[in-house]
């Protein structure tokens, strides 16, 4: 079984590579931005945004509610004013769980 490294983290991740990792548009990214007033991304001097790992954890989050979930915009809002917390719970539980599926088969490719 071989070890695996963990990636390293950055400080700021720019916009193109957060669209990338979550395979979407960055002008998605740019709308999910004004929709959700919970996404403050700080902007360098030359005005691109720079996302810190907490955005990038709510981006995540916002994918899952809207993509994979299939939430309306409005619904996802409503998911994140009224119960935050069991919505990063649940989404914590289901990626852990999706990490832990990719290890098993990853394994029995192995065997």
């Amino acid at each position: 079984m071989p070890y695996k490294d963990k990636p390293i983290e950055k400080l700021y991740y720019s916009i193109g590579e957060v669209a990338q990792s979550l395979d979407v548009n960055v002008s998605l990214i740019r709308f999910w931005e004004k929709q959700f007033n919970i996404l403050k991304p700080k902007k360098n001097k030359k005005g691109n945004r720079m996302f810190t790992a907490a955005d990038f954890e709510i981006l995540k989050l916002i994918y899952h509610l809207v993509k994979e979930r299939g939430f309306t915009l409005e619904g996802a809002k409503n998911k994140l004013i009224e119960n935050k917390e069991d919505t990063i719970n649940n989404f914590e539980i289901v990626s852990r769980l999706k990490e832990i599926r990719s290890f098993l088969v990853e394994l029995k490719e192995g065997l």
